[in-house]
Order: C-alpha cells, then sequence, then structure tokens
C-alpha cells in the first residue's frame, strides 16, 4: 500500500511538506490541540449544537493532519515503523510545547526528501 511510483511520491513528500508550513494549518493546529478550549469558546446547546461542534472541531483536526496521513502512502500505510513515526510526530505536535516549531522542521524535511527523491528519480 505505498505509492508506486517514485515521482508520485516526492510529489506528495513536498506538497505535505509545503502544507506543514502554512498558516491554515498553523489555524488547525492551534483549533485541535485545545479541544477544551475550542468547546469553551464554540459552545452551542443540545444535540443540533453537540453535532456541530463535533463537525467543526472534527474539520479542523483533519486540517490539522490530512498531509501527513498522505504520506503514509509513500511510506506504506502498512509499514508499521512509519506508522509508529508518524504517531509519534503527530503526537509531539500536537501536544507538545513547541508543536508549531515541529511542523515547521519536519515540513521542510518532507520537502527535501521529496526533492532529493525527484533528482534521484531523473
Amino acid at each position: 500500500m505505498a505509492a508506486s511510483s517514485p515521482q508520485v511520491g516526492a510529489a506528495i513528500l513536498c506538497a505535505a511538506g509545503l502544507y506543514q508550513l502554512t498558516p491554515f494549518k498553523r489555524a488547525c493546529l492551534t483549533h485541535c490541540r485545545s479541544p477544551l478550549g475550542f468547546l469553551m469558546t464554540h459552545w452551542r446547546d443540545g444535540t443540533p449544537g453537540a453535532l456541530q461542534m463535533g463537525m467543526r472541531h472534527g474539520a479542523y483536526c483533519l486540517g490539522f493532519c490530512w498531509a501527513l496521513m498522505c504520506v503514509l502512502f509513500v511510506a506504506g500505510a502498512m509499514n508499521l515503523v512509519w506508522v509508529a513515526t508518524l504517531a509519534l510526530f503527530v503526537f509531539l505536535e500536537k501536544i507538545g510545547p513547541t508543536g508549531a516549531i515541529v511542523a515547521r522542521a519536519a515540513g521542510m524535511a518532507m520537502i527535501v526528501v521529496g526533492v532529493l527523491l525527484f533528482v534521484r528519480i531523473h
């Protein structure tokens, strides 16, 4: 379950790396890091309100991690070492005090690896 084309893998790594550097990623990380803070600032009463809050918070969390999940297709979704590595990275990014710095550093690393992979192909 890995990317069958090295070019596709390189493109996914570069795109995920670029996304890690965007303001949208930082905004999603901010909201996803503190579910309690989100609930306190976006509270809605009743079942429809709970559904709306859950959908909004879920959208922020999806915005936080979708690019990293795409990286699994480069490394192989069934490779437990890569799954554990990405899980640790998400943990550090989301829970650690320097999450935004970790996200930017990882973004730059993904871009470098993607470019190196693409150059190696050609």
